[in-house]
């Protein structure tokens, strides 16, 4: 496990964007003996979840954060094939995210982990339209879809994908799971847009994508609706307007 100190030793020079201050401690990381996907998974992925934080908060520049996720995006790629790789499973997945670079990093740190357990994956990136996505899934017949950093004005669309996926039923043993973005701030609307499982974290994905038993409500559009909007979906309903 990486300690509370690596993270802040790491954080202070990725916001000043000291690439060679910041490849020193995950290099020192490592020496210490902790794999490269405990690194991805405790400390590139609570970092980045923190600037993201600090971004939408307005504690960071623009500046502060792309060099920031330049940063990431460096090492994860540096790291990608230090990861360890376990048997094939037989199981495809397919890994698509919204536009702006951060969620992109995130979406590829996801991908990298389905690889590194033994999943064949596809990572799409973002900016890809739901037509787009619909026929790479008709193409490519994953077990799993991730949706990942989906943003508030995006919701109705990852709603309509979904729909639209459900409806043809080409593929009845598909399985979309959502991450990140609003799907980490608005409790249960993963289940309400119909998804079959939610992954806040990169230490979770995998497991969820493993688990089957993560499913939506059969009629999730009205299972405990109203407390839901109450609770965690004001930016959701905003763009309904």
């Amino acid at each position: 496990m990486v300690k509370e100190d690596v993270l802040a030793r790491y954080l202070a020079p990725l916001l000043a964007g000291d690439r060679k201050a910041c490849r020193a401690v995950v290099e020192e990381t490592l020496q210490s003996g902790i794999p490269a996907n405990s690194v991805y998974i405790h400390l590139i992925w609570p970092v980045m979840a923190e600037i993201e934080r600090l971004s939408r908060a307005d504690k960071i520049t623009p500046i502060q954060e792309h060099l920031a996720t330049r940063i990431n995006r460096t090492i994860v790629d540096q790291l990608q094939n230090k990861l360890p790789r376990r048997p094939a499973k037989n199981k495809k997945a397919a890994v698509c995210c919204a536009r702006d670079e951060l969620q992109e990093l995130g979406a590829q740190m996801i991908t990298d982990l389905f690889e590194s357990d033994g999943w064949e994956v596809r990572f799409l990136g973002g900016g890809l339209t739901n037509d787009d996505i619909f026929a790479y899934a008709n193409d490519y017949a994953p077990d799993v879809l991730v949706i990942y950093g989906t943003a508030p004005k995006q919701a109705p669309d990852v709603r309509r994908l979904i729909d639209r996926i459900r409806g043809v039923n080409a593929w009845p043993d598909l399985r979309i799971i959502v991450s990140g973005g609003l799907f980490n701030r608005a409790e249960g609307l993963w289940q309400e847009i119909g998804a079959d499982g939610f992954a806040p974290t990169a230490a979770e994905i995998l497991h969820v994508a493993a688990d089957e038993s993560q499913v939506a409500e059969p009629n999730p559009r009205s299972v405990n609706r109203r407390r839901r909007r109450q609770n965690a979906a004001p930016e959701f309903e905003h763009t309904n307007a």
